[in-house]
């Protein structure tokens, strides 16, 4: 009875290996830019987390709740040196830092900004919470596209999740392909699930960088106004030409405020934002990106039973 459990654990060896090659490959190529992020305030040490360099002049990503808790910082390399580090910019609405580490000719790690991975492929997170070296877990892209919430309450869209635990402190960590390329940095998990995490996408990430790079923060546009998610019947959505039966109602406007200037009042339940259907305050949020502010955008409402279109330009959101 044992014979063919023999022959099938033979069987499988070559997969086997094949396997253990390509995440240790990965491994091998990515862990000498995988960095621990030591976080100190005035009364000491506030914390400790992942991160990874993504150029060779120090710049590295990690999460903004790792770098949030203190305004010192330094990064512990693998090969044992400590380095210096300078906060670049944080946007908490994805949960992503950049930073910048005293060095040159560092190692670094290439991010995947032209395509989102696929569901079933491979997928290694790397870590570095104390600095002296690398964990790895892997496992595969289980699921694309997830809505994951921030602490800042914006919903992040298109995130990764996959099945490579999370040991504590790997938060910041980035989540490889089998090619060792950056597919996505390693955020949360849910708790208590077995085995499943969350990664901010790289293609997210490329873009964060590019404006924390040029602005120190991301740049996203305002309306100035509070909203919530409204049901419609299914009927008068039919009628509006509605493929969801939702709206965002307007509960409250802030004075001066580009919604105020466009005549957008309490109670209106807005329809649409440039042709664009808004049937959540999520969907509209995602709208309000960097290209609308200083752009004069149509606005499809119903106010009461009486449908109108007006006109409204949004301003940066210095928030």
């Amino acid at each position: 009875m044992t014979q063919p459990a023999r022959t099938s654990l033979v069987s499988d060896l070559p997969l086997l290996d094949a396997y253990s090659r390509a995440v240790t490959d990965v491994v091998d190529a990515v862990a000498p830019a995988v960095i621990g992020v030591r976080v100190a305030n005035a009364r000491g040490p506030a914390g400790t987390g992942s991160g990874f360099l993504i150029t060779p002049d120090g710049y590295a990503l990690s999460n903004d709740h790792v770098v949030s808790a203190g305004h010192e910082l330094e990064a512990a390399l693998p090969d044992g040196r400590v380095l210096k580090a300078a906060l670049v910019g944080r946007d908490p609405a994805t949960d992503l830092a950049l930073v910048q580490v005293e060095g040159h000719a560092l190692p670094f790690a290439r991010l995947e900004a032209e395509r989102l991975p696929r569901a079933g492929q491979l997928a290694v997170a790397i870590g570095n919470p104390l600095g002296f070296e690398s964990t790895v877990t892997a496992g595969i892209v289980s699921a694309t596209g997830r809505s994951l919430r921030a602490t800042s309450g914006r919903l992040i869209d298109s995130v990764i999740q996959h099945t490579a635990p999370l040991n504590p402190g790997n938060s910041g960590g980035p989540l490889l392909d089998s090619t060792g390329a950056v597919i996505g940095v390693n955020t949360a998990i849910i708790a208590y699930a077995q085995g499943i995490g969350f990664a901010i996408p790289a293609t997210t990430a490329d873009r964060v960088v590019t404006q924390l790079l040029r602005h120190g923060h991301v740049r996203r546009a305002r309306l100035g106004l509070a909203g919530r998610t409204r049901p419609l019947d299914p009927r008068m959505a039919r009628m509006l030409g509605l493929a969801r039966p939702s709206a965002v109602e307007i509960f409250s406007v802030v004075e001066r405020s580009p919604a105020a200037r466009a005549g957008l009042r309490v109670g209106d339940w807005l329809l649409s934002l440039e042709g664009q259907a808004t049937p959540s305050v999520d969907a509209l949020s995602a709208l309000l990106t960097e290209n609308q502010i200083g752009s004069a955008l149509k606005v499809d409402l119903l106010r009461g039973r009486e449908r109108m279109t007006l006109f409204v330009t949004p301003e940066e959101d210095s928030s």
